[in-house]
């Protein structure tokens, strides 16, 4: 069992759960913040840490420094990119953050071609689209380090439920219990299921499940102290050899 395990009740509530209505009964491609208050996922408990000015303060204060800290290697990154394949350095695309307030994730372009909205396909060990220089970042996950940015403007959140491609949330919403309850708190730039090895393609629905099991209960026992453990923990996830990054 890992360090950082689910309240009690989580347990004793985990049998009645179902799966929810699907996406699209909450969110559009024209929702917008507001909406999506009216149209709120399905009650639970969330821990208030999630919303509190020192959670923030982290995000803030970190990232800032981690962007000046690593700015060589932002540049270094970009120069190997533009270098070895056509295209941009950077990739954009639309997720869902807080409340399915809808936002642009930024990563380092990994892949020859660019996805189009609706049509997201997970990337595969051995995916012939990863360019060279790609496939370093994501096993490194040095990919995901523009979202530093996305949680200075307040999209994301250092640590926090990691952000599905659109199509997928709506693929999985009505087929995984309690899907939409992620939606409780910012996306993570890493989090609980991801250094419970809960990372990578989800081939199946069961790890889809699996993964949501994980941030459901991060987000009803989320503190500064299980924030600092998940981040220790991610360093060495990424310094070391994952066999989920590919």
């Amino acid at each position: 069992m890992s360090a950082f395990s689910a309240p009690a009740f989580f347990h004793e509530q985990s049998s009645l759960i179902r799966p929810g209505p699907p996406l699209s009964a909450y969110l559009s491609a024209e929702d917008d913040a507001s909406k999506s208050e009216h149209h709120s996922p399905l009650a639970m408990h969330t821990s208030a840490y999630l919303r509190s000015p020192a959670k923030r303060a982290v995000d803030v204060t970190a990232s800032f420094a981690l962007i000046l800290v690593l700015l060589p290697l932002f540049v270094v990154i970009a120069v190997a990119i533009k270098a070895t394949s056509c295209g941009p350095v950077f990739f954009r695309q639309k997720r869902s953050g807080a409340r399915l307030a809808p936002f642009r994730i930024y990563k380092f372009r990994s892949m020859y071609v660019s996805e189009q909205e609706g049509s997201v396909l997970q990337a595969t060990r051995n995916d012939l689209r990863i360019t060279p220089v790609g496939r370093i970042l994501r096993r490194t996950s040095m990919d995901e380090l523009p979202q530093l940015f996305n949680v200075i403007k307040g999209d994301m959140s250092l640590v926090g439920p990691r952000p599905h491609a659109v199509v997928h949330d709506e693929h999985y919403s009505g087929k995984v219990p309690q899907y939409l309850d992620r939606f409780h708190a910012r996306p993570g730039l890493t989090g609980l299921a991801q250094v419970n090895g809960a990372r990578g393609e989800t081939p199946r629905t069961e790890d889809m499940q699996r993964r949501i099991e994980w941030d459901i209960r991060y987000i009803a026992g989320a503190s500064l102290t299980m924030d600092i453990g998940i981040l220790c923990k991610t360093v060495r996830e990424v310094t070391g050899s994952s066999p989920y990054a590919f």
